[in-house]
């Protein structure tokens, strides 16, 4: 008993509590979280997460490492690795002390020149730049559904939903971002001396923003579509254009799209083969909810110029549900309407499907 009260001992004497005072006398216990521009968040050990103006904060202590970024400094290793302030803080008079240890001189930043303050872990993973195969967040998700009776029926569902935004820092403007979905639902219905039913669905696509504001980007597309049910056996689609995010917070996200777009469908029957110019207009929606239910809502407008009746929608919802650790259920919808199929074939697909998602870490 008294060596795990000694080792607990020498574990709190090692990283002790951070302390905030605030201006009318009230102190908090805990660890300093972050400082963004004019507040500073704080999490407390008794009330939780606190964020308040820097007007408001008398004194705070820090034993952690946290990095000081000035107001107008732009983050790059080469540049700014060893300039930026780095150590424990010491926050009173609206000035923040910043002592690196040892030999180094400590130094002073006033609040209302830094435009974050965050812990060193957070500041060396700004710096990083990662190759392109790091940093990739989403989920796959798959499905399976077989019977055997008077009829065999199989239908296998896929999906794989991948993000990379660059800075991965929620503090940071964000610089560029990379989407790529897959998804594909195959199915097939048999029974004796009855022609055999069949599903096959595919869409790959991929796009590349590149930010020039907080908001605003500039975006490139392609997208490769299969449908057997509306007999076309390859839509490619190449697009460049404008992207804007209407809403963005740790809840929700809401992004609105339009680009120029080349469009070029190849059904089953090569006479009803097109080239089109045309344009892509869509709204993307993400909403966090509680109990770890996660919404993603998309409507895309696709009308060709050169040819205003070969025009065609889709609309898709789904839903996340946490399971266990990184499983979840989902459940989506997709609707996809085109106006030029061959004849034989109906404009209109509407796809539902559930299956199992693993979230990457």
């Amino acid at each position: 008993m008294l060596a795990v009260a000694g080792s607990f001992v020498t574990a709190w004497a090692a990283d002790p509590p951070d302390t905030l005072t605030l201006t009318d006398g009230e102190m908090l216990s805990g660890k300093l979280v972050k400082s963004t521009g004019k507040s500073v968040t704080f999490h407390s050990d008794a009330v939780g997460d606190v964020t308040v103006d820097w007007s408001k904060v008398k004194e705070l202590k820090t034993s952690r490492k946290f990095a000081v970024i000035p107001k107008g400094v732009t983050l790059k290793r080469h540049e700014t690795d060893g300039k930026i302030p780095v150590g424990a803080l010491s926050v009173a008079d609206q000035k923040i002390q910043v002592s690196p240890g040892g030999a180094a001189p400590a130094q002073t930043v006033a609040t209302g020149d830094a435009a974050f303050v965050v812990d060193e872990a957070a500041y060396q993973g700004a710096l990083h730049n990662p190759n392109f195969f790091e940093d990739w967040k989403g989920g796959i998700t798959g499905g399976v559904s077989l019977i055997e009776a008077t009829q065999d029926s199989e239908t296998f569902t896929a999906a794989i939903h991948l993000t990379r935004a660059i800075p991965t820092q929620d503090w940071l403007a964000a610089r560029n971002r990379t989407l790529i979905n897959f998804t594909t639902s195959y199915g097939k219905i048999e029974q004796p001396n009855t022609p055999e039913v069949k599903t096959d669905l595919v869409h790959f696509d991929g796009e590349r923003d590149e930010y020039f504001s907080t908001r605003a980007y500039a975006l490139g597309q392609a997208a490769f579509d299969h449908n057997f049910s509306q007999g076309l056996s390859l839509q490619q689609t190449y697009s460049g254009g404008m992207g804007w995010t209407v809403i963005k917070s740790d809840k929700q996200t809401l992004d609105l799209k339009a680009t120029a777009s080349y469009i070029s469908q190849h059904f089953e029957t090569s006479e009803s083969n097109k080239s089109l110019v045309g344009s892509i207009f869509g709204e993307v929606y993400t909403r966090k909810l509680p109990l770890g239910i996660a919404l993603n809502e998309q409507i895309t407008l696709i009308p060709a110029w050169n040819d205003t009746s070969a025009y065609s929608w889709n609309a898709g919802a789904g839903i996340t549900m946490a399971l266990y650790k990184r499983l979840s259920l989902n459940v989506s919808t997709l609707d996809t309407f085109l106006n030029d199929p061959p004849a034989g074939f109906k404009k209109n697909s509407f796809q539902f499907t559930t299956g199992v998602t693993y979230t990457l870490p």
